[in-house]
């Protein structure tokens, strides 16, 4: 059964994810709510879950969460998914604490790049190995609000392509997962009381990566579903 981790795995995309008969390693900072998702997982498919509450911005617990991950027997897919906003709500780049633009490129970008160097030897132990980074149009499109988060996201996307390149035994893919109704988007935009669709609506677009494992690269998940169902290729 193939062993995954996924960060920000407590509830929204993350928690979406983590569905699909994998023995897991779930991060999130909320420890019980987190706890509640793993048990709630082990319980639903019979799986092994590991949960290990904390901030991948500190490095201890990026050890933590290989450690846990080879005490069950390596690991095949690392889901960089945890995400930081840099200011809630977003705000022009006028007004955009320095602060928080520090900590956006350290949750999105110095973190996951951090997880990925502590897993990389059991990724490239793994007959499959994996690396999904959780991308967004805001990587692309310049939104007025955005800019923090949106240089975070394109800067995880160089990483992402680079780290393909350097490592031609992995599959490395970047996902925009488009939008989605999330405690995330809330935070960015209170107040949007447009419908959006939830995350699990964009899960099987990841299962399509790890199930056809195309090349590396930057993927929409919009045109995954768009194949999935048998439209256009």
């Amino acid at each position: 059964m193939p062993i995954a981790m996924i960060t920000g795995a407590s509830k929204g995309l993350g928690r979406a994810l983590a569905q699909r008969g994998w023995d897991l390693v779930l991060d999130a900072r909320t420890a019980g709510v987190l706890r509640e998702t793993g048990r709630e997982l082990s319980r639903l498919y019979g799986t092994r879950v590991v949960t290990v509450a904390g901030d991948v911005t500190d490095g201890a617990h990026r050890k933590a969460l290989v450690a846990a991950a080879g005490d069950l027997g390596g690991l095949d897919v690392l889901v960089s998914n945890a995400s930081a906003l840099g200011a809630e709500p977003l705000v022009r780049l006028e007004t955009l604490p320095l602060a928080g633009l520090r900590e956006a490129l350290e949750t999105n970008v110095v973190a996951a790049l951090g997880l990925v160097q502590e897993a990389l030897p059991l990724l490239r132990a793994s007959a499959a190995g994996a690396v999904v980074t959780v991308s967004s149009d805001a990587a692309a499109e310049p939104y007025a609000t955005w800019g923090g988060y949106r240089a975070s996201k394109a800067a995880l996307d160089q990483l992402a392509a680079v780290l393909g390149e350097e490592e031609p035994g992995l599959r490395v893919w970047a996902v925009d997962p488009g939008d989605m109704r999330t405690d995330l988007y809330t935070a960015a935009v209170p107040g949007d009381g447009e419908p959006r669709p939830g995350p699990e609506s964009v899960a099987p677009a990841f299962v399509r990566l790890l199930e056809r494992r195309p090349a590396g690269g930057r993927y929409a998940a919009a045109a995954l579903l768009e194949k999935t169902s048998g439209g256009r290729r």
